[in-house]
């Protein structure tokens, strides 16, 4: 069976040192500090929690030298040259202007805000500084998902027409978890939702219209989101994302000569299956399935860039982030999802304005490229 294109992901071992700092010691920053560790030579200089103690513990668990109760300590450590911000939601923004404000680049942990105008804030803010930064949504920086950059850029698959995507997780509404807490922001759509809505996203451009339903969860929270999304040229996105209930997790990119299939969980590391219209031979990547094991990628790609100037990373630059979070915006108004400090849900505010051009063969989508060393 012939094979799709191979990843061009540089070798993480490669990637420049940089020293670290990672605000919170969470389910994320464990599972980050040991992908990083275990594949690159990275360094983590300091870590912070809004308690010495925690973040002592957390130090000396990971064998990192520095531990601060409080962030601005940090962010104030002259030895870290960007910071990981891996906080609860509700917290990105603000640990993300500390970071900035302090001189230091950044890599957010996905999203880069809880609304569109947070994330555009520390967009402008990054900007405006001269400073890196980055949404740590790190299926964009797997090779798989180079694999799937390769497909689009090359006109395989025709004219796009569909995206289909879903991501469903079983939380039990006593078990605590964050994810059921109204006021860090819960629910599935900034944690499982951002996949397919970003994959819509990146594949299509922005959407002209959003139609959205969505059920309650007994915690108070959201629980369970369905969205079409539409452009202006007639394409669109079925997605779909819950906290009932374990989903295929899979996605769907289908056009008028082929057809791409990412087995699921699509955003973790995995195959890439192309077949072509009318039956054709399909064409496969194959990669082993590695939970969170991928999370180390995105911290090479933060390294490289900065240390060659650039400010954002072609793959997964801010603009895109800003526009996910608009269409996020534009499905919680739709279902009446109220996210702390707001009094109604917020507006995805110009969403036809962003409307990329066609994806045709004669009008192909555009080119990503990554950085040349």
């Amino acid at each position: 069976m012939p094979a799709l294109p191979s990843p061009r992901t540089p070798d993480p071992l490669a990637a420049p040192t940089l020293n670290w700092g990672v605000l919170g010691t969470g389910w994320i920053a464990e599972r980050f500090i040991g992908s990083v560790r275990r594949h690159t030579r990275q360094r983590f200089a300091a870590v912070a929690s809004r308690g010495a103690a925690r973040a002592e513990e957390f130090a000396v668990r990971h064998d990192i030298t520095r531990a601060y109760g409080s962030y601005e300590e940090l962010v104030a450590d002259g030895s870290v040259d960007v910071v990981y911000v891996a906080t609860e939601h509700t917290a990105h923004l603000a640990c993300a202007r500390l970071a900035l404000e302090a001189g230091k680049h950044v890599l957010v942990e996905k999203p880069l805000g809880i609304d569109a105008a947070q994330a555009a804030e520390i967009a402008q803010l990054a900007s405006g500084r001269g400073l890196f930064c980055a949404e740590a949504l790190w299926t964009f920086f797997l090779p798989r998902f180079d694999v799937v950059r390769q497909v689009l850029d090359s006109g395989m698959l025709g004219e796009v027409r569909s995206v289909l995507a879903d991501m469903g997780e079983y939380f039990d509404p006593a078990g605590g978890h964050r994810i059921l807490r109204a006021d860090l922001a819960g629910g599935p759509l900034l944690d499982l939702g951002t996949y397919p809505v970003s994959l819509a996203t990146w594949v299509l451009g922005q959407a002209e219209t959003v139609q959205a339903s969505g059920v309650p969860h007994p915690a108070g929270v959201n629980g369970q989101v369905g969205a079409v999304l539409s452009t202006e040229r007639g394409e669109q996105a079925v997605l779909h994302t819950t906290l009932f209930s374990d989903t295929p997790t899979t996605a769907t990119v289908a056009g008028t000569e082929g057809t791409l299939h990412l087995p699921g969980p699509f955003y973790h590391p995995g195959d890439v299956v192309f077949t072509p219209t009318a039956g054709g031979t399909p064409r496969t990547y194959t990669e082993p399935r590695t939970a969170h094991e991928g999370l180390h990628f995105e911290a090479t790609e933060v390294a490289r860039c900065i240390k060659n100037g650039q400010l954002e990373t072609p793959l997964r630059p801010l603009a895109d982030s800003i526009a996910t979070m608009r269409v996020m915006d534009e499905i919680r108004h739709r279902c009446g999802i109220i996210f702390p400090g707001e009094q109604r849900p917020c507006r995805g505010a110009g969403l036809c304005r962003r409307a990329a051009p066609p994806r045709g063969r004669d009008q192909p989508r555009r080119t990503r490229t990554r950085p040349t060393t």
